[in-house]
């Protein structure tokens, strides 16, 4: 897989999942732009990259849903390392309860980021990618926006709105030879996950008894997917929804 001297911005890679997505594309030879709400974990997962893999990274601090920051971030990863040639929307909030005692503070702020920031991001990215013609898009989705998931009534509706948004946007920009596709996760070992123990410990349980490979993912099976969509080898894909989700869903 070749991601080889192209630069890749990565948002919510201060930890979890973005990280490893982070770390997956720097191992191949990517100039990676680590960007997270916490600009101190952004920085030390960028530092660890390139001291480990040799190849230039910055980290980013930035919160996806001010239209304003991820501009200004977008133009600094522009000017540090070059245009973004891959772009992954991992970062994502999500608040476990039931939808009815849940009020519109918590909905706007799931809205803001998984959807509305995903949408900004990527505007924020295109014209420049259309502009030297190519570049890959790829945003991390949710089997919650597939099938639906108990607990995360408006999580599974913001990222059912990413997977439209992928597909609608494949279409728009795939004669600027622009891919656009979506990872959905089934459950894995993040904070996330976490919560739902915390929230319910029978709940997640069942969860992992309903897996049939018997497993939570690991952060890292998760990134080689998404290094595989942002590379050469994917170049023929675009509007695709793939699960990742040790056969949770099979849809």
């Amino acid at each position: 897989m070749s991601v080889r001297d192209k630069v890749a911005l990565v948002t919510g890679a201060g930890r979890g999942i973005g990280e490893a997505i982070a770390d997956r594309l720097a191992a191949h030879g990517a100039a990676v732009a680590v960007c997270d709400l916490d600009p101190a974990a952004a920085d030390k997962v960028a530092v660890r990259l390139a001291e480990r893999y040799a190849v230039p990274t910055i980290g980013v601090g930035a919160d996806i849903s001010d239209g304003t920051a991820v501009r200004a971030a977008v133009e600094r990863v522009a000017a540090e390392l070059g245009p973004v040639d891959v772009l992954v929307n991992n970062a994502a909030v999500d608040v476990i309860g039931r939808f009815v005692d849940s009020g519109e503070e918590t909905w706007d702020r799931i809205i803001a980021v998984n959807l509305r920031g995903t949408i900004t991001t990527t505007r924020a990215v295109l014209d420049s990618m259309i502009e030297r013609g190519g570049g890959r898009v790829v945003l991390i989705a949710s089997d919650a926006g597939r099938v639906g998931s108990s607990g995360e009534v408006v999580y599974s509706a913001t990222k059912g709105g990413v997977i439209a948004f992928g597909k609608a946007l494949a279409r728009e920009v795939a004669r600027y030879d622009i891919t656009v596709n979506s990872v959905c996760p089934g459950p894995t070992d993040t904070a996330l996950l976490g919560q739902v123990a915390e929230y319910s410990q029978k709940m997640y349980d069942a969860t992992v008894r309903a897996i049939p490979l018997r497993r939570v993912a690991q952060p890292a099976e998760i990134a080689g997917v998404v290094a595989f969509l942002a590379s050469d080898d994917a170049a023929y894909m675009t509007g695709q929804t793939l699960s990742v989700s040790g056969g949770l869903t099979m849809v």
